[in-house]
């Protein structure tokens, strides 16, 4: 076995959550790659909420689903992710974040800490016992630190007998590397 990327890593914990017909959340679109990755696993049964502020991720994670052939199982929002609630109301088996900015598009629209935490809050209100929720946090950008430092403040408070919460880096790489924050909801909370 060999360590995986966080990306690898975070498609791991998803394969290992998800089961067809699930209902899951993919809170930052982007250009789509997490968007088709989570409708092939969900199925034509289950379904995928795909939210993005900007209209580029939407259209280019909408063309990714057509070329993919799994549109049919996906709802995308053109909305913030901190407003999951007011679109998504059954249990959500798993939820995934990438947060900075949109690759390709303008890197000073980026994710901020305010909305993502009241996503993740919503979120673990969504959640199944047995969820897991995924930050893929970049943060060598413009208010980057901030909200990762803010995230980590957060979830290092969620009580332990009702959330475990994980870190998977790498810590001799260079440049910010990304890392992955892992979220598995124990018990209501």
């Amino acid at each position: 076995m060999t360590l995986k990327l966080v990306l690898q890593y975070a498609q791991l914990l998803l394969q290992d959550t998800i089961e067809a017909g699930d209902i899951v959340v993919d809170a930052t679109a982007g250009n789509g790659y997490d968007t088709a990755f989570l409708a092939q696993l969900v199925g034509e049964d289950g379904h995928v909420y795909a939210f993005d502020i900007q209209q580029q991720a939407i259209d280019a994670t909408g063309k990714r689903l057509m070329e993919a052939g799994v549109s049919k199982q996906v709802s995308l929002i053109l909305d913030g992710h901190e407003n999951i609630d007011q679109y998504v109301k059954e249990p959500v088996s798993a939820a995934i974040f990438n947060l900075g900015y949109l690759p390709g598009g303008e890197h000073t629209i980026i994710t901020k800490s305010n909305t993502t935490l009241r996503a993740i809050d919503r979120l673990l209100s969504l959640l199944k016992i047995g969820g897991i929720i995924i930050l893929v946090i970049y943060y060598g950008h413009e208010g980057g630190k901030e909200e990762r430092d803010r995230i980590i403040d957060y979830v290092s408070s969620l009580p332990q007998k009702k959330v475990r919460v994980l870190r998977y880096e790498f810590i001799n790489q260079k440049n910010d590397p990304p890392f992955v924050i892992a979220l598995e909801k124990l018990k209501e909370l």
